[in-house]
């Protein structure tokens, strides 16, 4: 008889550890509902530029592309960005004034 009674006490105590462990884990790991989730950029969302500010607006990848040359020559770093009907030349807000110069210059 004793030796049931401690087999059901080792059995349970495992489950109730088990169950413990579980909640902990959970607790620790767990994302909670009331947590926001990470945002995802839309890619069509034309004021989603984060840092970046709008240089210039061209008809064509192709014009965009020759734009973007001219600012690498001149050291200054400047992505594309598609918008309705047309590409964005997009730049960091210190590098505004200069890609300014820079597009205008040629």
């Amino acid at each position: 008889m004793a030796d049931q009674a401690t087999r059901f006490l080792v059995l349970f105590g495992g489950l109730i550890m088990m169950g413990a462990l579980g909640l902990a884990l959970r607790w620790t790991f767990g994302t909670g509902r009331d947590q926001p989730g990470p945002r995802i950029p839309d890619p069509d969302d034309p004021t989603g530029d984060g840092l970046l500010e709008e240089v210039s607006r061209v008809p064509t990848e192709s014009a965009a592309q020759v734009l973007r040359a001219r600012l690498a020559r001149s050291g200054i770093r400047a992505t594309i960005g598609r918008a309705d009907g047309g590409y964005r030349l997009l730049v960091f807000p210190q590098d505004l004034v200069n890609a300014r110069l820079v597009l205008a210059a040629e």
